[in-house]
């Protein structure tokens, strides 16, 4: 099997690509032969119904899970047998549907953990090394980007729901990602922190490329560069926001009128 190839002069390669990916449990395919790829700077997301396998393709990527069969290539490298800890090296950051901070932990001592990670330091080592001004910059820089470095000091365990968002996505930048890889981020927002969520995510536009799995599809259509849908487990389209609205099987079948008006 070869991989896909693409561009020709001045045309960059993805940043990510996934070629045949292939992923069961028992009789159950989750993931059915998907290939897709995200190029650098873009915000492409992932949708579809409950159920259709976004989550579980996403943990293939992370390394959460090891694909049945296919290819990954992220940066130009094979890394479809690395380790999660070795993707988390090389650029590949993950965000998870519910909060994943450490409640006991200060906002930067949250934020310093990812930032040691990323220099492959231990957990164990981590409270000494909280003392470590490298990592505290990068922390202190990572929380800055998401309007929160006024609570460094702060109890994460004691945020409101939309500023652990932006804490979790700050934990994600201090691990100085190439790729964030987002599932469900606006999760239990409400509109007011929606808002202020979908602008913190448009503003890293370029600056990250983002695969972003979502159900809020007013969010989806004002962020993505392009849209990928999954449906049991298969990809049946990528395009859009305008392709995908437009698509007379997705609209009639995956998305309601309400939310593509």
């Amino acid at each position: 099997m070869g991989w896909l190839t693409f561009g020709g002069a001045g045309v960059p390669e993805p940043l990510l690509a996934l070629q045949n990916l292939r992923k069961s449990f028992g009789a159950l395919v989750v993931t059915d032969d998907v290939s897709l790829h995200v190029m650098p700077g873009e915000i492409h997301a992932l949708i579809g119904p409950n159920g259709a396998g976004k989550t579980t393709l996403i943990n293939q990527i992370s390394g959460a899970l090891m694909p049945d069969a296919g290819r990954i290539r992220f940066a130009g490298a094979d890394i479809t047998r690395l380790s999660r800890p070795a993707r988390a090296r090389a650029g590949l950051a993950r965000s998870f549907q519910i909060t994943s901070i450490i409640p006991g932990f200060s906002v930067l001592e949250n934020a310093a953990l990812a930032a040691q990670a990323r220099h492959g330091s231990s957990f164990r080592f981590f409270r000494p090394a909280r003392r470590d001004a490298r990592l505290n910059e990068a922390a202190m820089a990572a929380l800055d980007r998401v309007g929160l470095a006024d609570l460094a000091g702060v109890q994460a365990g004691t945020l409101s729901h939309g500023q652990k968002r932006k804490l979790e996505l700050a934990i994600a930048l201090a691990s100085a990602p190439r790729l964030l890889l987002l599932d469900e981020p606006l999760a239990g927002a409400g509109p007011e922190e929606t808002t202020l969520l979908v602008d913190l995510l448009d503003s890293l536009r370029k600056q990250f490329a983002i695969l972003l799995v979502e159900h809020d599809m007013q969010a989806v259509f004002a962020l993505a560069d392009r849209i990928s849908v999954l449906v049991e487990g298969r990809r049946v389209a990528t395009g859009t926001a305008a392709d995908i609205r437009s698509h007379p099987e997705i609209r009639r079948a995956y998305l309601g009128e309400d939310e593509i008006a």
